[in-house]
């Protein structure tokens, strides 16, 4: 009985690490899916000259949760809200300040999307990190239980 229950439990610890190997894979691929997509669009705003010129880019979690706020900040400055902008009427391309409002929104969103993907990737890759240790506890409780049943059995057998 001991010997399938520790088989088992050590079974079950593998899945956990496969498992946990798998979400490590996808936070790291993830992330450097969107810090790609972020190099590619080369958004510099609000990064100082020397850093532009060096071929920074904003492509971090903190870069863009800054740049996001300030084009928020500035886009606020135009109109407080869509309907504000508005004013009851329709959207007119041909109006500076409606094209402008609807680019900042643009990228105000695609900026809060990016903050967004880098914390799930983060939450991916802890939880990925914390399966595998689980599955190795699982593991070792699972040559625990081996070792602990043949030592029962044994000393059972001796008297």
């Amino acid at each position: 009985m001991s010997r399938r229950l520790s088989i088992a439990v050590v079974i079950l610890g593998a899945i956990v690490i496969i498992m946990g190997v798998v979400y490590v894979y996808q936070g790291i691929s993830k992330e450097m899916l969107v810090r790609d997509g972020m190099r590619d669009e080369r958004v510099t705003y609000l990064l100082p000259r020397e850093e532009v010129e060096r071929g920074n880019v904003i492509d971090t979690a903190e870069e863009a949760q800054k740049v996001a706020d300030a084009i928020k900040a500035h886009r606020r400055s135009i109109a407080t809200t869509y309907d504000d902008l508005l004013k009851g009427g329709q959207y007119d391309p041909a109006n500076p300040q409606h094209v402008i409002y609807t680019q900042a929104i643009n990228l105000e969103n695609y900026l809060y999307m990016a903050v967004l993907a880098y914390g799930l990737t983060t939450v991916v890759l802890t939880s990925g990190v914390t399966l595998i240790v689980i599955g190795v506890c699982l593991i070792l409780l699972g040559l625990a239980i081996n070792r602990l049943g043949s030592k029962v059995v044994g000393s059972v057998e001796v008297n």
